[in-house]
């Protein structure tokens, strides 16, 4: 399973092994992990980025 880069909480998958979440990218180009409520919680990309 995978974990959100942020809070840590593991994040559940479908049946075809896609992630309940989304990804973005870092300045340098790395992908970070974001659960629903992380997402919510910081809508704006470089909000989410200051959290990591």
């Amino acid at each position: 399973m995978a974990k959100c880069d942020i809070c840590k909480t593991k994040i559940e998958s479908t049946f075809l092994n896609k992630i309940l979440g989304s990804y973005i990218k870092d300045n340098k180009g790395k992908k970070h992990l974001l659960c629903p409520e992380c997402q919510k919680k910081h809508p704006k990309k470089a909000e989410a980025l200051k959290k990591l």
